[in-house]
């Protein structure tokens, strides 16, 4: 987003709205951070100090005592541990029983004259358990009015615990111990069943028992190592069998070079053939070495060696067909022992099988036997175990540090209640100061005035400014009544049309004040303006020339005096004054006269600017009557005053009856605080004319500015002339 972006410039803007408002309504905020402030003082000064008094103990759940158990599941449940232990205790601590019994040890029942469900509430509200973060220590913390009070409560607190503690898991030890009884004799019944189960099995297979040590032996009978000797036995025919059948299958496979091979690597006994075959193959391998000499085969040698070898082919064949023979013999040898083996192993196997199932029969009740009496004789020594665990001392809840007098109070917390008063006060100021500017209808800035009576704001006059004539050399608050001046000039339509009331909604808004300043300014740009004096309800005009109004404006439009009788020439220079005089009955009848009308005229050719000074608008209809007769109306609005439907009645009630608005004068503001006026005083300030520069009074021609076609004749008589 663009730094000037519109969305920025709106946050800033709001921004800066926020500010303006709690500058507006300082005064508000810090009333009620005033009050609220001292209000807590107040309130922490009237509270009752409190002290508090804490006892640190040590909770731990109870574990089994002797080691010997560690094997054996611990069924008292004293062992068991859950996430919310802590909890559960801190409960413990709080309850009924452990804070009953804490009044009744105290006596807090007569001491604070209430009946015990009363003590116990308050109890309940004084004591607090709080878990050291890390330890499985516990903090009981009471807090009472009085210091001892509060230490004895929490050293009651914390031995009535332990107290309550120890009685329950007495109680539930011996609970665990009557049921852990209830068990042992179960489980002796057990045993007793066991044992009878196994002496009948003993009885019936006739089987020695001779302890849970002993092995198992079967009375007049051999062991199962006759049917694993007879079952070996079958095995081994059986392979020697299979041996023999696939020598004598090789034997009648192989071709008569290929058996001579096959037979020479059998391993038998008697077997020539391993013998003879080498040597054979050794007279063939010389036979081929002489016939590669070059021997042929008609040679002696030749014939020699071919004799010899046809001789050691003989043996050998004769030798193949013993071995045949011989294998032959020795296979039906093996068959003969093979089903005779085979008919023993089936004869011990099936004798073995029922041992076997006699032998499974009494394992089973054995082991059934010794396993539940090891439980029965486990479950005795624990029996024995907790009954020496209940006679011993338990500290499973351990005081580390017993509670103290407290000599400093912890309630009420002065700063802080100081601190969060201020805060909650300023909170409140603010909210307040907002929620007074939400519902604040009037005026206050320019583009409320233009936006809603739509009409142009004319001059922003600054708070506090006094009469400019009386000040001394150049005051820089006239800048804003130059710029009122201008205004009129370039806001009027008519050139001819210099004849302006001066109006406002309600008292007290700057009217005149405003009308004598922009007359002073006036005057001094060199127009000369009369000021008329036409407030026939209370005239102020007059005070601050120190006039006497006995003779003015009611005079003139009542009796036949001259137009010079009644206006009176000031310490300044083109400013002249119509005092109101005597007041009369019915104002509003003497100023809707004809007479009335016609001095209007009058004047206006007289002077270059005329100024009527009228009553508040909205309070009389003399205002209304002067807004008709006059050529423009200028509304004196004070910031921040009137809610906006009462400017715009004003604005109707000139309309009404025909006057015309010229503009808005926003009086009052103080530019100070209010930061989108702050450019006025430092234009004021800048731009101010020095004293030094100031020279004859401007004169103007009657085409331009508030000309003047005729000037006014001088007053006539000494009493009439303001020096």
């Amino acid at each position: 987003m663009h730094p000037n972006s519109p969305q920025q410039s709106e946050a800033a803007l709001r921004a800066v709205d926020y500010w303006q408002v709690i500058k507006n309504r300082y005064g508000v905020i810090l009333l009620t951070l005033l009050l609220v402030f001292m209000t807590a003082s107040v309130i922490t000064y009237v509270m009752p100090k409190k002290y508090e008094s804490h006892a640190k103990i040590e909770v731990k759940p109870r574990v089994p005592l002797m080691t010997v158990f560690r094997d054996m599941t611990d069924i008292s449940g004293f062992s068991r541990t859950t996430p919310n232990f802590f909890n559960t205790e801190f409960e413990k601590i709080k309850s009924r029983n452990s804070l009953m019994k804490v009044s009744d040890s105290l006596d807090l029942a007569n001491i604070w004259r209430m009946d015990r469900e009363d003590v116990f509430r308050i109890l309940s509200g004084i004591v607090r358990t709080d878990n050291i973060r890390g330890t499985d220590l516990i903090t009981i913390s009471v807090r009472h009015a009085d210091n001892k009070e509060a230490r004895d409560i929490a050293a009651e607190v914390a031995r009535a615990y332990k107290d309550y503690r120890s009685e329950s898991e007495s109680k539930e030890g011996d609970r665990a111990l009557l049921e852990l009884k209830k068990a042992v004799r179960a489980q002796e019944d057990t045993v007793e069943e066991c044992r009878k189960v196994l002496a009948t099995i003993v009885r019936a297979k006739g089987i020695i028992y001779y302890g849970p040590d002993s092995y198992y032996n079967h009375s007049g009978m051999e062991d199962d190592n006759g049917a694993r000797n007879a079952l070996d036995t079958f095995n081994q025919l059986e392979t020697e069998k299979m041996q023999l059948e696939s020598m004598i299958q090789s034997l009648l496979k192989y071709s008569s070079e290929q058996l001579l091979v096959y037979a020479s690597g059998l391993q038998l006994p008697d077997n020539g053939i391993q013998l003879l075959y080498p040597k054979y193959r050794d007279q063939q391998a010389q036979f081929e070495g002489l016939k590669r000499q070059g021997l042929g085969l008609q040679h002696p040698t030749m014939l020699a060696n071919a004799q010899v070898l046809e001789a050691m082919k003989k043996q050998l064949d004769e030798g193949v067909i013993a071995l045949r023979d011989t294998l032959q013999a020795k296979l039906e040898l093996a068959e003969a022992r093979y089903k005779r083996a085979l008919a023993s192993k089936n004869e011990k196997r099936t004798d073995a099988i029922k041992r076997g199932l006699d032998a499974q029969d009494y394992v089973d009740a054995k082991r059934d036997f010794e396993a539940e009496q090891e439980m029965l004789q486990k479950m005795k020594l624990k029996v024995i175990g907790e009954e020496i665990s209940e006679k011993m001392p338990d500290e499973s809840i351990v005081v580390h540090d017993d509670p103290v007098i407290s000599q400093s109070p912890v309630s009420p917390n002065v700063t802080l209640n100081l601190i969060l008063g201020a805060v909650v006060g300023l909170i409140f100021g603010l909210g307040i100061a907002f929620f007074l500017e939400y519902i604040d209808t009037s005026v206050k800035s320019l583009e409320d005035v233009e936006r809603y009576l739509q009409v142009p704001v004319l001059a922003v006059i600054p708070k506090d400014i006094g009469i400019l004539y009386k000040q001394s050399g150049m005051s820089p608050d006239a800048e804003a009544y130059r710029i009122l001046r201008t205004n009129i000039e370039f806001n009027r339509k008519n050139p001819e049309d210099n004849s302006i009331t001066v109006v406002s909604g309600g008292a007290g808004e700057g009217k005149s004040t405003t009308l004598i300043n922009l007359a002073y300014v006036c005057a001094q740009g060199g127009y000369t303006t009369l000021m008329v004096d036409a407030d026939l309800r209370r005239p102020r005009l007059h005070t601050f020339f120190d006039i006497n109004n006995s003779v003015g404006l009611t005079n003139y439009l009542t009796t036949e005096l001259m137009l010079e009788d009644v206006i009176l020439q000031t310490p300044v220079d083109n400013l002249y004054f119509m005092p109101s005089g005597i007041l009369p009955a019915d104002a509003a009848g003497i100023l809707n006269s004809r007479r009335m009308a016609e001095l209007i005229q009058d004047v206006k050719q007289r002077f270059d600017l005329v100024l009527v000074d009228s009553p508040p608008i909205l309070g009389v209809s003399d205002a209304s009557v002067l807004a008709s007769e006059v050529d423009l109306t200028m509304i004196v609005v004070q910031h921040r005053k009137l809610p906006r439907n009462m400017l715009l009645r004003v604005k109707q009630a000139v309309e009404n009856v025909g006057g015309t608005v010229i503009g808005v004068v926003l009086n009052n503001v103080d530019v100070r605080s209010d930061s989108q006026y702050q450019y006025y005083t430092s234009y004021y300030s800048y731009y101010a004319p020095a004293e030094s520069q100031i020279g004859a009074p401007i004169s103007t021609s009657p085409s331009k500015g508030l000309a003047a076609t005729n000037t006014p004749t001088a007053p006539r008589g000494n009493d009439a002339e303001l020096y």
